[in-house]
């Protein structure tokens, strides 16, 4: 089972709830966090695929 497609919709009734839940003043400190544990995990995935790539495991 897969995750479903979240139209426009979906996403306004996210972003209400955030804010029910969180606030307005909470939001732009959690949307930075978010941004930052995004880019590090792109950033340790592409470390992860170039020192594959570098030191490849023997098969024989």
């Amino acid at each position: 089972m897969g995750i479903p497609n979240i139209g426009m919709g979906g996403l306004i009734v996210i972003l209400i709830l955030a804010l029910i839940i969180f606030g307005p003043n909470r939001l732009p400190e959690l949307g930075n966090a978010f941004g930052k544990t995004i880019r590090e995990f792109k950033t340790a995935t592409h470390d992860l695929f170039d020192d594959e790539k570098k030191d490849p495991v023997n098969k024989g």
